[in-house]
């Protein structure tokens, strides 16, 4: 690294406070996402609640209860936003201070940028390299496009985190101020996979043939899914999120995408969350193509690759194939993501198709996921229309090309045994069936 580089970057290294200093009454603050949040800055935001008025800061895939939106009597100064709800976010929805904003993943950041440029972005690097560039590693969802506008951009640079190959340089002059951090990468525990959860991941790798791209979500549905696919081959990767259980199929050999129509032998994704090991195999991978959500999670772009085979989970399905994934009843629980995208992408791709897996019952079997109709106030996350298939522990459900009344019958054939009699009843009031 030559010498004026490294005088630049000392220049533009604070601390959280003397950044704090630098926020003014009326910013509104875009946070990078999920592992990639500035967790220093947005732990000490609260700090500043006496001194600014009317901040508006938008949270995403939050790993932590910050004060300024998990604490009462914050929401008066800071309006906080977010396009994914976690469990911390939850928190501070319950207590008013956070409001989910609806999307499709691919566009959010240009229908936000359309009404409006926030103009300070916050985010987490890798350190620079000699050459004068960081990387955002672990996420480029929206974080570049919201840096690209941005008056006033702050990283903190963490030496613990991955370099992730793709679209993830950022040189040292679009950056104004970095504070320095060692704090550890934030991970997503593995959970322990039950039989009911490999039993639905044998389902779905039923479907799945060697030399597929597959896109996964998130949970331990998908990670038993990945699990059941440890005995294909060449399959592909088109995703949202990379995660823990794509590293172990990549590791085993099982992931090479050579059958891709699009980045070939590149496992393509807009972000990263997972464990350690994971963070591992992406740091200098040259098979990562970490690039923009606008562009991964375009269904057109999705449908390029053919044999497209979207999975995805759900909360909550009706008789009718209509897919809630996001909210119970009006109560925001996550998000739409990047479902829809993928969903559409896929059922746009030759010979690909739009998988919906779940368990039948939650809350130990005493309410079944399927209903004759949504809860109302439940979202529509996924219509009907874009659903090939439905699949719980006991079974798989067609919808593509199925009558409502064929989708009733499949799908009361894969509910839970003790609601399937008050399904068949329900839907005959309903004259569904």
């Amino acid at each position: 690294m030559t010498q004026k580089l490294k005088e630049e970057y000392r220049r533009k290294v604070a601390s959280v406070d003397e950044i704090l200093n630098t926020l003014k009454s009326g910013d509104e603050i875009v946070a990078a996402l999920g592992a990639s949040e500035p967790m220093e800055i947005l732990g000490k935001l609260h700090n500043i609640k006496d001194k600014i008025d009317n901040i508006t800061i938008w949270c995403t895939l939050s790993t932590q209860n910050y004060k300024f939106f998990s604490e009462l009597g914050m929401k008066d100064v800071f309006t906080t936003k977010s396009w994914f709800y976690s469990a911390p976010i939850r928190v501070g929805h319950k207590l008013g201070n956070i409001s989910y904003q609806p999307g499709h993943l691919h566009n959010i950041t240009n229908r936000k940028l359309d009404i409006g440029i926030p103009n300070v972005f916050i985010g987490t690097v890798s350190p620079l390299d000699k050459h004068g560039y960081v990387k955002s590693s672990l996420s480029v969802l929206y974080e570049k496009e919201f840096m690209e506008k941005a008056d006033l951009v702050i990283m903190e640079v963490n030496p613990n985190f991955p370099e992730v190959h793709g679209d993830t340089q950022i040189h040292i002059s679009e950056i104004d101020y970095f504070v320095e951090t060692n704090r550890p990468v934030p991970e997503l525990p593995r959970d322990i996979l039950s039989e009911k959860d490999k039993t639905i991941g044998e389902y779905v790798a039923s479907l799945v043939n060697d030399g597929d791209t597959i896109q996964l979500g998130i949970g331990r549905i998908p990670d038993a899914v990945a699990q059941a696919f440890m005995n294909k081959s060449d399959l592909g990767v088109h995703t949202e999120m990379i995660t823990s259980s794509m590293a172990d199929l990549a590791k085993a050999g099982v992931i090479t995408g050579k059958k891709k129509n699009l980045h070939q032998g590149k496992i393509v994704g807009t972000f990263a969350f997972g464990d350690k090991e994971l963070y591992e195999f992406l740091d200098n991978n040259p098979s990562i193509a970490l690039l923009r959500g606008s562009y991964v999670n375009n269904p057109y772009i999705i449908s390029q690759n053919d044999n497209m085979v979207s999975i995805n989970t759900a909360l909550q399905v009706d008789l009718t194939g209509q897919v809630c994934s996001e909210s119970i009843g009006i109560m925001q629980y996550s998000g739409t993501g990047g479902q829809s995208d993928t969903a559409i992408g896929a059922i746009h791709s030759k010979n690909g198709c739009s998988i919906i897996a779940l368990y039948s019952t939650v809350k130990d079997d005493t309410i079944s996921t399927i209903q004759p109709y949504l809860t109302p106030g439940a979202a529509v996350t996924l219509h009907r229309n874009d659903v090939d298939y439905i699949i719980t522990e006991y079974g798989i459900a067609p919808m593509k090309g199925r009558t409502v009344r064929e989708r009733v019958d499949n799908l009361i054939g894969i509910a839970h045994p003790d609601y399937r009699k008050k399904l068949r009843e329900d839907a005959s009031k309903l004259g569904i069936i």
